[in-house]
């Protein structure tokens, strides 16, 4: 299927922490938006493998993505290997997305870092025709990161004010993660401590800085290009 935009996260939730109102806005918008997570999560403290696809499938349902698919590389155990870049480059050959987007490349999760770093070396590679030959080459798509953990440079910023309840919802997809469940054997972690509450906060202080009440905010690594600022 040809994306317009292909969203990569370490683990199922990454993209819905970081950009959930943005894919919600894409989508309404019309346009085709396809996630990809590396790993099936399947070291987390909570939740089984079966649980957390079936929660990303949901999640995947309620912000009106295109495609959602898993490339079951090693939770905990993200490299930039040979195998692994390769993996990712095929990704972005069969969705040829015109938009890539990554965690940013500063996270207190080592997998957030990896994931990072394998998808901008596998932004590069996507272009190379001698690079795999048997997957077509396409032109390298534009690439912005975003945050999950750690809020870094902000260089955009996107209101998303009026989907900021479909983000919630997607969010609450995630039982496994995000709730403490009665008769549950549950393990206290980060994520379901208040994260939730702390993800509204940022995502309410990053629109303070332009007026808007809800907004998301990204990085580029290479300049971002306007061709009127008024038009």
């Amino acid at each position: 299927m040809k994306l317009d935009i292909l969203v990569f996260g370490a683990h199922a939730d990454d993209a819905e922490i970081g950009m959930a109102g943005t894919i919600a806005k894409q989508t309404a918008a019309g346009f085709k938006v396809g996630l990809c997570d590396l790993t099936a999560a399947e070291m987390s403290s909570n939740g089984t493998v079966e649980s957390r696809k079936e929660e990303a499938a949901r999640a995947a349902g309620v912000l009106g993505a295109s495609s959602r698919t898993n490339l079951g590389l090693p939770d905990r155990g993200l490299r930039l290997t040979g195998d692994q870049l390769e993996a990712v480059t095929a990704e972005i050959r069969r969705c040829s997305p015109d938009i890539v987007f990554a965690p940013y490349w500063e996270d207190r999760h080592p997998d957030h870092v990896a994931c990072s770093r394998l998808v901008e070396e596998a932004v590069f590679n996507a272009k190379l025709r001698r690079y795999m030959p048997s997957l077509k080459a396409v032109k390298a798509p534009q690439l912005y990161f975003y945050f999950i953990n750690d809020l870094g440079r902000t260089d955009l910023v996107v209101d998303v004010t009026d989907k900021y309840g479909l983000k919630e919802s997607a969010l609450s997809c995630y039982i496994s993660q995000f709730q403490k469940l009665p008769g549950e054997d549950i393990v206290a972690t980060p994520l379901n401590d208040g994260y939730i509450e702390r993800v509204r906060s940022r995502d309410m202080l990053v629109g303070q800085r332009r007026g808007f009440s809800y907004a998301e905010g990204f990085a580029s690594k290479v300049p971002y290009a306007v061709d009127l600022f008024k038009g």
